[in-house]
């Protein structure tokens, strides 16, 4: 436990039977609670979880958005909510570089950033690599913020997570949460954390179609919150 402070762990998963043990296992002692939301997994992700400890809740609409806040309806009365991938390639062990600044008053939301950490040869596509470097600069465009990773690996005060409201159900759900965590003026900060080559294949970044729909997704986010940021600050007040 860190300084006091009741965590749980969400972690979506869509057949990751080879991983979700190892992943699972290597999750500190000091949290409270590790949720698995099983996203339709076909493979018995969900049986080796519970067998494993993690309590399971099942979203049976696909979507990485969609797993992570069926997760999120799962906790209660935690103060930290921490977000890892399924596949193994984030490690457990780092998780305290995560929840240290919150637990600490110092950040609302802490990002694990792969590209300042040392990332396993081969464990970044060039399309992620590309991809997160057009959505940072991006961001960095419409609102200085130095954005240098979306990564999966995160974590954020329950109690920011509930003000932010997050809405995405697909491939946005990343990019979303840190966006408005600049809307919303939250303390966020980015930390280095290791990035391994995952267990089995990507169903996103492994894939023609998931690489091109995630793309879509996640510029399609900064472009529309960019422009709905704008009207906002440009429509005359009522008199």
């Amino acid at each position: 436990m860190r300084h006091g402070s009741q965590v749980a762990v969400i972690i979506p998963a869509f057949d990751e039977a080879d991983a979700i043990g190892k992943v699972i296992d290597g999750i500190p002692g000091w949290v409270d609670t590790i949720i698995v939301a099983d996203n339709a997994s076909r493979d018995g992700t969900g049986a080796i979880a519970e067998a494993h400890g993690a309590h399971v809740v099942h979203e049976p609409e696909p979507g990485y958005g969609a797993a992570c806040l069926r997760g999120i309806e799962a906790t209660s009365g935690h103060d930290i909510i921490v977000f890892m991938d399924g596949d193994y390639s984030d490690r457990g062990y780092e998780m305290h570089l995560l929840v240290d600044p919150i637990a600490g008053d110092l950040a609302d939301m802490v990002i694990g950033s792969r590209t300042l950490g040392a990332a396993e040869a081969g464990s970044l596509t060039p399309q992620q690599r590309w991809g997160n470097w057009l959505a940072c600069s991006l961001i960095r465009l419409f609102w200085g913020a130095r954005y240098t990773d979306l990564g999966p690996y995160r974590a954020i005060a329950a109690d920011s997570l509930t003000a932010i409201c997050m809405q995405d159900r697909a491939f946005g759900w990343t990019v979303e949460m840190q966006l408005k965590a600049i809307l919303y003026e939250l303390r966020w900060r980015e930390v280095p954390v290791s990035y391994f080559n995952r267990i089995g294949v990507s169903k996103i970044s492994g894939t023609v179609r998931g690489t091109i729909l995630a793309g879509h997704a996640i510029i399609g986010t900064i472009v529309r919150t960019a422009l709905t940021a704008r009207r906002e600050k440009t429509r005359p007040e009522a008199s």
